[in-house]
């Protein structure tokens, strides 16, 4: 009898992170690569690639770099071929790049709202339509995409990427409404508030957002970039193969939480 266990296994595959040389896509990729799978990352910026290098070589793994820009079909097209031909097919792809830019509507230009959107939802669009023939021709893929609180919720500042943080949600759907036929599952992951790099300043005690977080968030703490890992193998192996148009929240219970104030329990 099969070890069901072996089911989140990822030996054999190869699997293409976008963005994945830093934050929450490097500690994705470097779950995967922990479960057996063969990583690639992409940037479009040099430096953060070397970075990744050795970042991935701390945790005794090898990455397959290359540099594309994702919101570009011919330079996807161009950076896909080459992990094609030299790391394999991609099986598993997180579509996890990204930007954020908190200007208020009214303040923020119509080139800078599309810049977000190119970046987070039409990207998604142009990677995916590259890699799932091969998918379809090979039998079936996963295709991860990271979605957010914002696909759910707006906040002061943050219209461009919640409009594209939503239509992902949809993108992902409509994903799997096409290509579910092709064994190919398409699921969301959409993180919480995580401690990362972008935001350390906000997550310490004291801090009125990081009073507000902790607040809001049934679990009273942030998040941790590790959180998300037991997630993006689940989704990525064998063991989600009837789950698809799905998004999994990894956020503590915030959106399940209407908020707290002080006395409310004799309310």
């Amino acid at each position: 009898m099969n070890n069901r266990i072996d089911k989140f296994r990822l030996d054999g595959k190869t699997a293409l992170v976008t963005g994945g040389t830093s934050g929450l896509g490097f500690h994705m990729a470097v779950a995967l690569g922990q479960a057996g799978a063969r990583i690639c990352v992409n940037d479009i910026r040099e430096d953060k690639l070397e970075e990744a290098a050795g970042s991935f070589a701390a945790y005794g793994l090898d990455v397959f770099i290359v540099k594309f820009d994702v919101s570009d079909e011919t330079d996807v097209d161009k950076g896909v071929t080459t992990i094609e031909r030299e790391a394999g097919e991609i099986d598993v792809l997180i579509n996890n790049a990204g930007i954020i830019k908190r200007i208020p509507i009214l303040d923020m230009s119509v080139d800078d709202y599309k810049q977000v959107l190119n970046v987070n939802l039409v990207s998604t669009l142009i990677v995916s339509k590259r890699v799932v023939p091969n998918m379809i021709r090979n039998g079936g893929g996963k295709i991860i995409n990271i979605c957010s609180m914002m696909s759910e919720q707006g906040r002061n500042s943050v219209s461009a990427y919640a409009s594209a943080k939503g239509g992902l949600k949809m993108l992902t759907k409509n994903m799997c409404c096409e290509w579910a036929k092709h064994n190919i599952q398409v699921n969301g992951i959409g993180p919480g508030y995580m401690k990362t790099v972008l935001t350390t300043g906000f997550a310490t005690k004291g801090h009125p957002f990081d009073t507000l977080v902790k607040m809001r968030t049934p679990a009273a703490r942030w998040g941790e970039p590790d959180d998300l890992m037991g997630t993006a193998v689940f989704l990525a192996s064998d063991a989600s193969n009837f789950i698809n148009g799905q998004v999994i929240y990894v956020d503590g219970g915030i959106l399940a939480n209407f908020g707290y104030m002080e006395g409310e329990n004799d309310l």
